[in-house]
């Protein structure tokens, strides 16, 4: 993760990060193999979408370099048109927020499955120790004979 909003610790605003915008046109030209050019087009097309300073000039972050590689790749080496690579981005990262929920409400579900656990060991431990439990009595095959008692007769 970032470091935004979880464990209490917060980030230093210098240090520089994955996200962290901080290269002019040129240098990520440079850096991506790409022509300046090349990069303005793939901002129009949305393929990469740069941050963008007070005076509207673009700053890439490493991430957006990795990104322009990549497409680059899928463009020569793969021979994906641009339409194509906008929708395969589209796909990653939809797959890439699925898989933050995925882990999001699988720590939702551990915390209740712990929670219940915690419930259901309160109520055992509530229980009365000076109670027996009742068993059935069970049905005994015993034979029974009857037999009647024979009247006087009174003749």
């Amino acid at each position: 993760m970032d470091g935004i909003g979880g464990g209490g610790r917060s980030r230093n605003p210098y240090e520089l990060t994955e996200e962290s915008a901080v290269y002019v046109i040129s240098v990520a030209a440079q850096l991506s193999g790409l022509h300046p050019q090349t990069l303005r087009q793939y901002d129009r097309l949305g393929l990469v979408s740069p941050d963008r300073t007070a005076g509207r000039g673009r700053r890439y972050s490493a991430r957006d370099i990795q990104l322009l590689r990549e497409v680059q790749r899928l463009s020569q080496d793969e021979g994906i048109n641009l339409a194509g690579i906008k929708r395969i981005i589209e796909l990653e990262n939809q797959v890439a927020a699925l898989q933050a929920r995925v882990a999001e409400l699988a720590a939702a579900v551990e915390g209740a499955a712990a929670a219940l656990q915690q419930r259901e060991a309160q109520v055992h431990a509530s229980y009365r120790r000076d109670l027996v439990p009742y068993q059935d009595v069970q049905q005994t095959s015993a034979l029974v004979v009857w037999r009647p008692k024979r009247q006087q007769s009174s003749d």
